[in-house]
């Protein structure tokens, strides 16, 4: 019997990333437009994988069904770990790109290519009605460039180039991207775990 499974994400770029990097396995993965409209939890974790967690776990009891969600952001070295688990909200408003990245550069106008290093993390979660959280996490390095380039992904895409690449993520191809990703390679990781419970 296929199993459901739902991507706990309110945001339709994400949903989409996530449902490509689910892709074949035997599970019917849905997205939160085939549920009726709940609003977004609140994220309140003080770290990727609480607000994983949470998040999964919210829309799992919500509609009864096992959910895979993740949280993810961006951690800067010369602000602190800025904006972090804040990523997403970091100018303030949910999810508004544009003022996430005007933020940023503003914060590292004066700072030096060699010293705008950064990190982007993903945690992803799964939870079943009645069942533990399961974990994975992945990670990549790179600089935060001094515009944005590119008009693929979402986010901080357009900032961020990984290390050993003299392209930002919103410069490559979609599939080039997730083989190196902070959530490709999460997401590597829970496949083989959601294929070893299929």
């Amino acid at each position: 019997m296929i199993r459901n499974l739902l991507i706990g994400s309110a945001n339709l770029k994400k949903a989409h990333e996530l449902a490509v990097l689910l892709e074949g396995l035997p599970w019917k993965v849905l997205s939160l437009r085939d549920f009726p409209d709940v609003p977004a939890p609140e994220e309140t974790g003080a770290t990727f994988a609480e607000n994983a967690a949470l998040k999964a776990r919210y829309y799992a009891d919500a509609f009864h069904v096992a959910c895979v969600a993740d949280d993810s952001g961006l951690i800067v070295d010369a602000l602190n770990g800025a904006p972090g688990v804040y990523s997403a909200r970091y100018a303030g408003e949910q999810g508004n790109d544009a003022a996430n990245i005007a933020k940023l550069l503003e914060a590292l106008e004066e700072t030096l290519w060699h010293e705008r290093t950064a990190r982007f993390v993903c945690c992803a979660a799964y939870v079943a009605p009645n069942e533990e959280v399961h974990l994975e996490e992945g990670e990549v390095r790179g600089h935060i460039s001094v515009a944005p380039f590119g008009n693929n992904g979402f986010g901080y895409d357009p900032l961020f180039v990984p290390e050993g690449f003299e392209m930002t993520f919103a410069e490559m191809d979609p599939t080039e991207k997730h083989a190196i990703s902070h959530r490709g390679r999460a997401f590597v990781k829970m496949r083989a775990w959601l294929e070893s419970r299929a």
